[in-house]
């Protein structure tokens, strides 16, 4: 199998292929917010490089949040595109999972974090059990005080390590609960990788509708909050609506 992993979740953009478990090409951009302008130039690259072509690809994976609102929608959108036009797989894999997957071989709790600004997180607890990534506690967005004393609660016994670029902002905070927690200083483990999301999503099952496939942003920006005032009662879908009039 042949895949195409995107990830313009957050800054930094990435494009990796991966074939039969292993990562061919890795491209990894610097951090960016021009990824409507740069994703396709790097898709092409990439393949070009490793010559491929569109014809080869068995499948496109992106990632699918929680992340940046409209890198999340400019990536999604373009896997969306090549997997409809190739006629191909198409699977969404969370940021926070393949934040995680970058610790393999870890046996503690793997906890990725996101700042959503005014301490609150994105987060989700992660296991590796016998080769395989399992979701512990779901995705979501919450306080740091209300996710930090959820953790007390149900794994004050458990070696936890806590990864992602931003964890390291609320270090003091986590380990004034946690203090035995574990922080990567490895850039490459606490960062959203293209092959990471390549090589979760090539395990994964497809998404049963490419039209209908949506990103996760686990919270309601503002812009939506206003549209659903006034479209509350139409049953519409904001979501879906903005990425297909993007």
């Amino acid at each position: 199998m042949k895949v195409l992993a995107i990830d313009t979740a957050n800054q930094g953009l990435g494009v990796a292929l991966v074939e039969e478990g292993k990562v061919v090409g890795n491209y990894l951009g610097m951090a960016s917010k021009n990824h409507s302008v740069t994703l396709m130039p790097a898709i092409d690259f990439v393949m070009k490089a490793n010559k491929w072509s569109p014809k080869d690809l068995d499948r496109i994976v992106v990632a699918k949040g929680p992340g940046s609102y409209t890198g999340l929608r400019i990536g999604v959108t373009t896997a969306k595109t090549l997997a409809w036009t190739l006629e191909i797989d198409l699977v969404g894999v969370s940021s926070l999972a393949a934040v995680a997957s970058n610790s393999k071989g870890y046996e503690g709790l793997i906890v990725p974090l996101f700042d959503a600004r005014r301490l609150n997180v994105y987060t989700g607890a992660y296991k590796w059990v016998k080769g395989e990534l399992e979701t512990i506690i779901e995705d979501r967005h919450s306080s740091l005080e209300n996710w930090l004393d959820c953790l007390v609660t149900q794994f004050s016994d458990e070696t936890i390590r806590f990864v992602g670029t931003d964890a390291v902002l609320f270090e003091e905070m986590i380990k004034e609960k946690l203090p035995k927690v574990e922080f990567v200083s490895a850039g490459g483990v606490n960062e959203v990788n293209a092959s990471s999301l390549a090589l979760l999503g090539q395990e994964m099952e497809p998404v049963d509708s490419i039209e209908a496939f949506v990103p996760v942003y686990l919270k309601k920006v503002e812009a939506e909050e206003k549209w659903l005032e006034k479209n509350e009662e139409t049953g519409s879908n904001y979501v879906e609506k903005i990425t297909y009039t993007s």
